[in-house]
């Protein structure tokens, strides 16, 4: 079985659970929908900020594949350097 479809079958799961507890539970309508809202703007915040995180690794992975094809490329030994030195900079951010 495909790791992302069972991670997504267990997110799938447990937002289900989440609901159905959420919903069933012996609270106002007010009280549960405030929850509701609460609850789904943490999930957001969590997935643009693993997002980002995903976005800052890729643009550090291409900074340094530019690097090291600039390097490849370079006129001088220095030029070659430096770009090393750019691609490993950028290799241990990502």
């Amino acid at each position: 079985m495909n790791t992302g479809k069972m991670l997504i079958g267990i997110a799938s799961g447990v937002l289900a659970g989440a609901a159905a507890g959420i919903l069933l539970a012996p609270k106002k309508g007010t009280e549960t929908r405030k929850d509701i809202s609460e609850t789904s703007s943490n999930y957001v915040k969590g997935a643009k900020g693993k997002l980002d995180g995903v976005k800052n690794s890729i643009e550090h992975k291409l900074e340094a594949l530019k690097a090291k094809k600039n390097a490849i490329v370079a006129d001088s030994k220095a030029e070659e350097i430096g770009y090393k030195a750019k691609e490993e900079l950028h290799n241990l951010a990502s």
